[in-house]
């Protein structure tokens, strides 16, 4: 739970330091005083965007430091996961905003990504602001309270991963359909470019190999008229170099009895003869093989502009692609031949999919008809003392198409008064009814869901007297159980509830306003709440009613 929160230079605030206690708190304060703005400081804790506006003018940089005790909550895989330090009895978050608009965020001191902190901040605390009531306009949202009370966490995550797959299914099924289709329409086409490139017969690499026979024909008489001036001065019998080189070998080995240093020499010469006598034998090999085959030219050619065309037709560089797009227009062709076979498989799979689907869907929907009797027993109880005894609440749930949370269309109705039929809520109730529907619902959620801090931002809105003490009482009991409540109000009875009361105010000094935030002592409550009851001139009645309301 929340146990200290800092704030520096953000809006109106110079600097903030405060401390947080377990149970129900209440913060009080006349209206633009400054409650938006530590509620405006705490979203950015839950991930909220970063807006330069708020640093303080004149500021170079923004903190805001809020530090958790989380001994109770079985968080500690998540730092393990994100390789984050585990401070059990002290986890702090904290958000810096820059001038030049730069924003990080951190957890224990380790610099975390927006979504990270976002997602650790949303399970430490829940801001309930009065815009959120519209939530229960959304069905959405009443399936999801369907199914915290059910606890369907685990099988509704089974669920969504066959949905997944069977939503894939669907997707593979209807783009086989479709590809199916466009090929049908085109597998004239298709047959025609096939066999165009499957009557050339394609070798992966003769295009390389055919451009370097076509080259060496054309320029075959040259060739062959340097390889026969290279040959003849190797090998000719009278002045070639084998020819003198072999007597200079003869003539150096008749000697090596008599002059024994010349026998390295006359190896190295030996080798000398023997390596140019091989070359001279590859040069006329070579020199046999080439030959100028007008016919062969001609062929070589035809087939080399063959596969040039193809190429430039297709936007290809060369046969291996070439050979490529053939065997695509071929699976093509496969596929169309074998439709039949490919639809029907997918649809078996589609189908085995949806009966997954169906039996995990079945299984959500009995559980959900059994929380929503619970839900319509405990919700009717909880407004009843909320100044609605004669209402009735129910949880209508009906069949709808497969999508990705089930079959289950979820809709809370609801009725004040006798003789008025159940309707949907958001139709028919006023904004006070709405507020304590909200309350009760939380209140219900709050046993089922562990959260360490809840914060109403004016729940009380269009609640007063007698109702508005039930609502206090309400979250008084919210707030036991390792759990923290902290309430923002205008209302006295609601303040009067709390264990720790906290008062915003501003203050002016030449020119510059800035917002507070105090711990009031319990003199000072009496005195806030005296004032709340007859405004600026506190009487004794209210001294007296607020003493009242504080059970002095």
């Amino acid at each position: 739970m929340l146990q200290q929160l800092y704030i520096k230079n953000f809006a109106l605030i110079d600097e903030l330091d405060v401390e947080f206690f377990p149970g129900f708190s209440v913060i009080t304060g006349e209206t633009g005083a400054g409650k938006s703005i530590i509620l405006g400081a705490l979203g950015l804790l839950l991930g909220n965007r970063a807006d330069i506006k708020a640093l303080k003018e004149g500021a170079q940089k923004c903190t805001i430091e809020a530090h958790f005790n989380i001994e109770q909550y079985g968080f500690e895989p998540f730092f393990t996961e994100n390789d984050i330090d585990y401070v059990a009895d002290d986890c702090i978050l904290r958000r810096e905003i820059n001038a030049n608009g730069k924003s990080r965020a951190f957890i224990n001191d380790t610099p975390v990504g927006l979504n990270l902190m976002k997602e650790l901040g949303e399970q430490l605390i829940d801001i309930h602001s009065q815009h959120q009531n519209l939530l229960l306009q959304k069905n959405d949202f009443q399936l999801s309270v369907v199914d915290i009370i059910a606890k369907n966490q685990l099988l509704l995550a089974q669920y969504k991963k066959e949905y997944a797959n069977y939503h894939d299914v669907q997707i593979r099924l209807k783009k086989t359909r479709e590809s199916i289709e466009e090929n049908k329409a085109n597998v004239d086409f298709i047959r025609y470019q096939y066999e165009e490139l499957a009557k050339l017969n394609l070798k992966e690499g003769e295009e390389d190999e055919l451009e370097h026979e076509s080259n060496t024909m054309q320029h075959s008489e040259d060739i062959k008229s340097n390889l026969y001036e290279a040959s003849s001065n190797l090998d000719d019998d009278n002045t070639g170099i084998l020819v003198r080189l072999y007597r200079s070998v003869s003539a150096i080995n008749s000697i090596t009895n008599v002059f024994p240093q010349v026998e390295e020499t006359a190896e190295r010469l030996n080798d000398c003869y023997i390596e140019l006598k091989d070359l001279s034998a590859d040069i006329s090999s070579m020199l046999e093989d080439v030959e100028y085959d007008p016919d062969e030219l001609e062929r070589i050619n035809d087939r080399l502009d063959a596969i040039y065309t193809l190429e430039q037709k297709h936007h290809k560089n060369s046969v291996a692609e070439l050979i490529e797009l053939q065997n695509e227009y071929k699976e093509t062709l496969d596929n169309v031949e074998n439709s039949d076979v490919a639809i029907e498989e997918l649809e078996k799979e589609m189908a085995e999919a949806l009966k997954n689907v169906n039996k995990i869907s079945a299984e959500l929907t009995k559980k959900r008809q059994a929380s929503a009797k619970t839900i319509e027993k405990e919700i009717a109880e909880r407004l009843k003392p909320l100044g609605l005894p004669n209402v009735r609440f129910a949880v209508e749930i009906s069949k709808k198409e497969v999508s990705a949370d089930g079959c289950d269309e979820v809709e809370f109705l609801f009725s004040a008064n006798p003789g008025t039929p159940l309707r949907p809520v958001s139709q028919i109730a006023s904004g006070g009814e709405i507020a304590r529907v909200m309350l009760s619902l939380k209140a219900m959620l709050s046993g089922a869901v562990k959260l360490p801090t809840i914060i109403f931002d004016e729940i009380d809105t269009g609640v007063s007297g007698r109702v508005a003490e039930q609502m206090a009482i309400i979250m008084n009991e919210m707030g036991q159980n390792e759990r923290q409540v902290i309430s923002i109000t205008h209302l006295p009875q609601i303040a009067a509830q709390g264990s720790n009361h906290y008062k915003v105010y501003k203050e002016q000094d030449n020119n510059n306003t800035q917002s507070h935030m105090a711990f009031l002592s319990d003199d000072e409550r009496v005195e806030e709440i005296a004032q709340m009851l007859s405004g600026s001139n506190i009487t004794e009645a209210a001294i007296n009613n607020a003493k009242e309301l504080l059970g002095k």
